[in-house]
């Protein structure tokens, strides 16, 4: 820990504590949003957003499929990890991608079906020294 992963659904409840007792603190509506899991506790995992929102969801409201949020305005998706490549395509803030790999500096990203390399530190959902194969 800490470790990402995404929603499985378009509305999940994020609770005071791990349990069905506790209070609901938040409401996740974003399926695919990338999550950051804090801490673990049984069938329980507090996680937390781009924003630091969040509390503790039920695991199976989880998937280990990584998604990123692009946290730039308009970052532009190139043909290679190298600022010299061609521009494949651009996005909005708030957009997210399926995470397919990363480098040290670079990610490679789909986004709506279109494919490309962006630079790590325009994406949240994938940790700064991270490795994704």
């Amino acid at each position: 820990l800490p470790r990402f992963v995404s929603l499985k659904k378009g509305e999940v409840n994020a609770r005071r504590g791990p349990g069905l007792t506790h209070r609901i603190d938040w409401v996740f509506k974003r399926a695919g949003m990338p999550l950051r899991i804090t801490a673990e506790y049984e069938h329980w995992r507090r996680v937390e957003d781009a924003s630091g929102e969040g509390g503790w969801v039920q695991y199976a409201m989880l998937s280990g499929a990584r998604s990123v949020l692009l946290e730039t305005d308009v970052p532009e998706f190139r043909s290679a990890a190298d600022m010299a490549a061609e521009v494949a395509f651009q996005a909005e803030r708030g957009v997210i991608g399926r995470l397919l790999e990363c480098g040290l500096e670079w990610c490679r990203v789909s986004v709506e079906g279109s494919k490309g390399w962006v630079r790590k530190r325009d994406l949240w959902g994938v940790e700064p020294d991270e490795v994704v194969e």
